[in-house]
């Protein structure tokens, strides 16, 4: 269980606030969040130390792995497949996290990764230097790795470093003609990536029980759910968890996904909780290609409103009665807090029916309404969305004629 999956006292929240002045002193004044340690030991500085002393492949320069995705992908269509699979062999935690880089390539690359990272784990678990909650810890890590390199599983991004990022692609990434981006919220790293109990609450259950409604909902439109937990998320409701910082830093990571994702399939972005956050600060950085962003149980998007996100994007919010997050103060000061609510008719978005979610993760839960009304926007079926208490305000404006849905019965019957 999560910090975020059960409610914290108002006091903490509104203690908080009142504390801005004092957290904004503070900050300029070199204060900083305490942070683990990441020497030049992490796997992932290793790893681009060594590409970056490899410089080129045969008389090629080696790309940037900050470089713009067409780029990479320039690189890779140049050398060919051998040559971009020994690359995958030799340098794994770097081309499997490479934007543009063929995305087959990169679930290589990081099965080989992974392999690597488990067998550093099987060794932890038996190391005497190591304290019982560290070789503990170890175990964890290295049960969580076999589950990833269970076949068929396609891990687009793999980072071991720290506490661990990750992302999965549920369905055929390459041919979809609708293409979802599940954004988590706090507490989200590799050991919570997927979860046995509580399945839905964790980033991979919610991904496949999307990708499983949008298949009930349109059986003709090819569909590629991404669980993507590749960025660094807020441990815990602490300052991190209200405040931007985090949200920045994940924001940079999920546009240069979205600008990184192949083909040119309407993208849809599902952002729970501090990702909403993540998706608000992202959201005039996006490509074209990201036609809605919907967000449930958020504690706001760094807005007053859905014009100031400065996105042509459709704008869909969701939260339960039963949510805790509704108790949280939509305001921001000093730093603190991500502004108004997107449930309120001031904010603008298009406020769905969560019936059935029950409480702050349950959104994703198959048979309720919440998982429905994301089914249906995934596969571009706006108009059969159902609106908050039964009205019809969600769907104002769009045209039936517009729907994906029918667009895509077309296509599949004219091949």
């Amino acid at each position: 269980m999560t910090a975020f999956d059960t409610s914290p006292t108002l006091n903490v929240w509104r203690a908080l606030l009142a504390l801005a002045v004092v957290f904004v002193l503070l900050a300029t004044t070199g204060w900083t969040v305490v942070r683990g340690r990441h020497g030049p030991t992490e796997p992932r500085e290793a790893a681009l130390a060594a590409w970056g002393q490899a410089a080129r492949i045969g008389h090629r320069p080696l790309p940037d792995p900050e470089a713009r995705p067409a780029v990479v992908a320039g690189f890779f269509a140049a050398i060919g497949k051998r040559k971009a699979a020994a690359l995958a062999e030799q340098h794994p935690l770097v081309v499997g996290n490479l934007n543009g880089a063929p995305v087959t390539l990169r679930y290589r690359a990081n099965r080989i990764s992974l392999a690597q990272a488990r067998q550093v784990e099987r060794w932890r678990m038996h190391d005497s230097r190591l304290s019982d909650e560290g070789r503990h810890e170890a175990g964890r890590r290295m049960h969580r790795f076999e589950s990833m390199l269970r076949p068929g599983r396609q891990i687009l991004a793999f980072d071991p470093s720290g506490k661990g990022r990750a992302a999965e692609v549920i369905g055929d990434l390459d041919r979809a003609q609708r293409v979802s981006v599940i954004v988590p919220g706090v507490d989200t790293n590799l050991l919570t990536f997927e979860r046995t109990r509580r399945k839905y609450a964790a980033p991979v259950g919610m991904a496949e029980s999307l990708y499983a409604a949008e298949r009930a909902a349109s059986p003709r439109t090819r569909t590629a759910v991404i669980a993507w937990a590749d960025y660094t998320t807020p441990a815990g409701v602490g300052l991190d968890a209200s405040t931007g910082r985090l949200a920045t830093t994940g924001a940079d990571r999920l546009v240069a996904l979205a600008g990184a994702l192949p083909g040119s399939a309407p993208v849809t972005l599902f952002c729970h909780s501090y990702g909403s956050v993540v998706c608000g600060v992202a959201a005039r950085e996006l490509p074209g290609r990201v036609g809605d962003v919907a967000v449930a149980g958020s504690p706001g998007m760094r807005a007053q409103s859905a014009a100031q996100l400065h996105t042509a994007a459709r704008v869909w919010a969701m939260r339960d009665r039963d949510d805790w997050i509704q108790d949280v103060p939509y305001l921001e000061v000093g730093g603190l807090g991500h502004g108004a609510d997107p449930m309120t008719p001031e904010f603008g978005a298009r406020v769905l029916s969560a019936a059935g979610a029950a409480g702050h993760t349950g959104y994703f839960e198959p048979g309720t309404e919440s998982l429905r009304n994301f089914a249906e926007i995934g596969v571009g079926s706006y108009t059969t969305v159902s609106c908050m208490d039964g009205a019809s305000a969600c769907r104002s404006g769009l045209d039936p004629r517009g729907d994906a849905r029918a667009h895509a019965a077309y296509d599949e019957a004219h091949g």
